[in-house]
């Protein structure tokens, strides 16, 4: 996860890097926010990482004299945990990334009721309100992104898509965010740019198909665009 999450968070700041020099003013502006909150994202894990090391090494440090009997209790709770294992493993659903708190989950909710009732800007209120609250909560954020894009905020939009992409390591989720980028891209006729998220979208998760539908559209019928965003896909979340 975390291996994926630096990658994205370098080729981000990679493009902005490419882009910045020959942007406009309200561009740049744009790319000074985008930056800062990557900066965020990575001074979180830092300071993580330090308190990881440190409490690793008070423990160890305590050990002292007792690590050789610490190691011979270790090896024999581990063959007693093994031999109790169950055959079959939970296999974690995107939103055991992060636990929502009850506070969290009322106003995801209360937005999620909104955006199925087509209320977008009041949908975008309670979603803004839970990443101000969570900023690292990848459900609030995705339905935010979806709820600009049907405000037609594309820069807005496309801001919480990039990070997006960054934060969360769930298949479904990275192709929703490539796929929304490419239809950001599409509708600016960025065409060979918005293809080229198409496919990272379908690569990421083929059994998604508004990347291909998109594909095939900027390919056959450029001038008339008809895009899949994903957003129906939220309707059952």
């Amino acid at each position: 996860m975390f291996q994926h999450m630096f990658s994205s968070m370098n080729e981000m700041l990679d493009q902005i890097i490419e882009q910045y020099d020959g942007a406009g003013a309200s561009e740049k502006q744009q790319f000074e926010q985008q930056m800062l909150e990557l900066k965020k994202v990575s001074d979180t894990f830092i300071e993580q990482w330090l308190e990881f090391e440190e409490k690793f090494s008070e423990f160890k440090e305590q050990q002292g004299d007792q690590a050789a009997a610490s190691q011979i209790q270790e090896k024999a709770s581990e063959e007693v945990v093994q031999s109790s294992m169950p055959v079959s493993i939970a296999v974690s659903s995107p939103a055991s990334d992060f636990e929502i708190s009850d506070e969290l989950a009322a106003v995801i909710s209360k937005g999620q009721g909104y955006y199925k009732l087509f209320m977008f800007s009041q949908a975008a209120v309670q979603f803004q309100a839970a990443i101000l609250q969570s900023p690292e909560c990848n459900l609030a954020r995705l339905f935010l992104g979806m709820t600009q894009m049907h405000l037609q905020n594309w820069s807005e939009a496309q801001r919480h898509f990039q990070l997006l992409i960054v934060l969360t390591d769930f298949p479904k989720w990275l192709a929703m965010g490539y796929n929304a980028l490419g239809c950001i891209q599409a509708v600016q006729m960025n065409l060979a740019q918005a293809e080229q998220l198409f496919m990272k979208a379908y690569e990421v998760c083929p059994s998604f198909k508004d990347p291909l539908n998109n594909l095939k559209s900027c390919q056959e019928t450029p001038k008339h665009l008809s895009l899949y965003f994903g957003s129906t896909e939220l309707c059952c979340l």
